[in-house]
């Protein structure tokens, strides 16, 4: 008979892989593994050299052009750029985006305003070019997904990336039944597709790792990219389900345990089922409303859930067991994993199990990495 779940006793310490920020202005990158800093000054320029030649420029303008229009003019007659832009709102902000085709390059650019420095009333303007050979042309999403990992301030990690915001209009706020009978949230009508449709972007780059040394950085940016993505999109639905879970009620420890119990076995009820043509993950859209998904969008949505009861959380990752499974820091018994300085508590997903417990056949924790998020 299989013996089914046992405590780690082995715990090797395994650190997060982490965006880089700029103390400065104010905002945050994420770019794709192998994007590495080339030159720049540190403060107002970044560039970056990434996989196939690519280049990743940042440049920040604090007053030089005064509207975007004008930037955008002179960006194109200093390049000789032969592509298009087009404006648009990003949040509060006025942004741009700009197809980039200049000598033998091709790729795209995007204009976002940054929070005023104190003191000032001036919005700072980041310009990003994402670029390399047009021979390359095919492995553009490498460009858009680079471009997409600006946050322009703290608040937008939690939100849609600028390509994304563009590219996919949310449409019209829907009340919407999740999976909880009885329950429902305000879910834009266009979430689940352009959740979807991101993620399956990001596989896309994901597997360009595929049997590197890359690969567990590659998949921690991945997860956490959805993460980001998909925050916004879910923080009605998450919000209702961890009030009614009893996420308002978080006092003690013992209530901490208790919430996280319940969120585990909230998603442990949910169907099961993989995407075997595509990135094999169910948006979170889709998944918090219609109950189905796969350990990996699970384990996510637990770890979003415990968020929203300001429990710090996590996923492990296994690519040897071809598994994932939910992480929560809370106190008391059970299988631990230890990441970033914190014994994080195990959560499976997948078999209706009490939090703590792990199969003794997926417990090696060599064959695991854990991926944190914001809190």
């Amino acid at each position: 008979m299989k013996k089914l779940f046992l405590l780690l006793v082995f715990i090797p310490v395994f650190t997060f892989a982490e965006s880089m920020y700029s103390p400065t202005w104010g905002f945050f990158i994420d770019p794709p593994e192998g994007y590495e800093l080339a030159g720049g000054d540190g403060i107002n320029r970044f560039s970056f050299s990434g996989p196939f030649q690519f280049m990743f420029d940042l440049v920040v303008y604090n007053g030089r052009f005064n509207s975007m229009q004008e930037l955008v003019n002179d960006v194109n007659t200093r390049l000789s750029n032969r592509g298009d832009s087009v404006s648009f709102q990003y949040r509060d902000k006025q942004a741009v985006l700009m197809k980039l085709t200049f000598g033998d390059m091709d790729g795209w650019a995007v204009a976002v305003e940054l929070d005023p420095q104190p003191e000032s009333s001036i919005r700072p303007i980041l310009f990003a070019l994402a670029y390399g050979p047009a021979s390359r042309k095919n492995w553009e999403f490498f460009h858009i997904s680079a471009l997409d990992s600006i946050s322009p301030t703290y608040a937008d990690m939690f939100y849609p990336g600028l390509i994304m915001e563009f590219s996919y209009p949310r449409g019209e706020a829907r009340n919407t039944p999740l999976a909880i009978p009885g329950l429902s949230a305000m879910i834009y009508e266009n979430d689940a597709e352009a959740a979807q449709d991101f993620i399956d972007r990001e596989y896309s780059i994901l597997l360009a790792y595929w049997g590197t040394q890359y690969l567990q950085d590659a998949s921690t940016r991945f997860y956490r990219a959805i993460f980001r993505d998909s925050y916004d999109r879910i923080s009605d639905a998450a919000f209702k389900i961890a009030n009614y879970l009893g996420g308002n009620l978080i006092f003690t420890d013992a209530h901490k345990r208790t919430y996280a119990q319940n969120a585990l076995t909230f998603v442990q009820g949910f169907k099961y089922e993989r995407n075997l043509d595509g990135s094999d993950f169910i948006n979170l859209v889709t998944a918090i409303t219609e109950g189905r998904g796969d350990c990996d969008s699970r384990s996510m949505l637990f770890a979003v859930i415990l968020h929203y009861a300001d429990i710090r959380s996590a996923i492990m990752i296994s690519y040897h067991y071809s598994h994932s499974m939910g992480l929560a820091d809370i106190t008391g018994s059970g299988a631990r994993f230890n990441a970033a300085g914190t014994q994080w508590l195990v959560a499976e997903t997948t078999a209706n199990i009490d939090i703590g417990l792990i199969d003794q056949d997926q417990s090696d924790p060599h064959h695991w990495f854990a991926v944190a998020f914001l809190q």
